[in-house]
């Protein structure tokens, strides 16, 4: 899959180099972004429920709906199998660790590589980014609220730059304002492995369509602004992503499981 880029945007766009074209090998100035779908036959799903770990396998049991059940089985399954590719090892081998705030990482003996990952799903779309020796988070938001629901949101989570910067926009504008706020803040603190334990509303960053992602402001860390760069992304017209990752010169690339 190409990354299309304009000032503002990367867009995802055909040809899509697919799993089996593809090279896993990274260098350090690289990002490769990884798009699939989540939809699965009964048996391709249970293939994937085999690779999982039985922590993962709890995991998977403990959704109610068949639905989110099999959303997760595919997506831990398919990130176990582009891991043990860009680390040729077995995808059942790989073990995980988590931090204070759950974000997972390899553990050291299955990654000499030290190679990062991060991972967002919605809809029926999930998103994968690589890198080596560099953090980063990614998100992905299906575009689907009404404009009301939004505004209550962001009254609650976003800071007061955020809340009057989308208020200000045209009512045609204002979901993509929503979730191009949204999908940055949760790719910033998933890049830094806090989660919610870094309040939404203690940084900024840019919503307007067309604006440049950027992350503005930190107050809980001003340096933090500075070491983080923002790229947002659009998989398709029904998706709004966006990507964070330490550092500055880096290429993106974008490509599809299937």
């Amino acid at each position: 899959m190409n990354c299309r880029k304009s000032l503002a945007m990367i867009t995802f766009t055909p040809p899509w180099p697919s799993a089996s074209g593809a090279s896993y090998r990274l260098t350090a100035h690289e990002i490769h972004i990884w798009q699939a779908s989540l939809d699965a036959s009964p048996e391709e799903q249970e293939r994937l429920y085999r690779l999982l770990d039985p922590d993962e396998q709890d995991r998977a049991r403990a959704f109610r709906l068949p639905r989110l059940q099999r959303q997760y089985i595919v997506a831990h399954g398919i990130l176990r199998l582009l891991l043990a590719r860009y680390l040729k090892n077995d995808p059942e081998k790989l073990t995980f660790s988590y931090n204070q705030y759950g974000k997972p990482a390899l553990i050291p003996e299955n990654n000499p590589e030290h190679l990062q990952f991060n991972l967002s799903h919605s809809g029926e779309r999930v998103l994968y980014a690589m890198a080596l020796h560099r953090q980063l988070g990614i998100d992905i938001e299906w575009i689907h609220r009404r404009v009301g629901e939004m505004e209550q949101i962001a009254a609650r989570y976003f800071s007061h730059y955020e809340n009057h910067s989308l208020l200000a926009l045209p009512e045609s504008q204002k979901a993509t304002g929503f979730f191009n706020c949204w999908t940055r803040k949760e790719a910033y603190i998933k890049a830094r492995g806090r989660g919610l334990s870094l309040p939404l509303h203690t940084f900024d960053v840019t919503l307007r369509p067309g604006e440049p992602a950027q992350v503005l402001a930190t107050r809980d860390d001003p340096a933090q602004a500075s070491r983080w760069v923002m790229q947002a992304l659009t998989p398709d017209q029904d998706y709004i992503a966006a990507l964070v990752a330490e550092g500055g010169a880096w290429k993106l690339e974008c490509r599809q499981w299937s």
